[in-house]
């Protein structure tokens, strides 16, 4: 049975390393799509605000 062993073992340490350098990968992407996000949010609530001081400035000046 012990020729069997090293061979599986030598496979799935192969596999566990693959995997992890999957995960490493994957969650590298989902920080960068995260960070997209915040910043497109960031930006989307500097327009609302601009909206909102140019509508100000419109009813002020009716």
């Amino acid at each position: 049975m012990s020729p069997f062993i090293i061979p599986l073992g030598v496979f799935a340490m192969v596999v566990l390393i693959v995997a992890i350098t999957q995960i490493v990968k994957i969650r590298e992407k989902e920080m960068e799509v995260h960070q997209k996000l915040h910043i497109e949010e960031m930006e989307h609530q500097r327009r609302l605000r601009e909206l909102d001081l140019e509508l100000e400035r419109i009813k002020q000046g009716k």
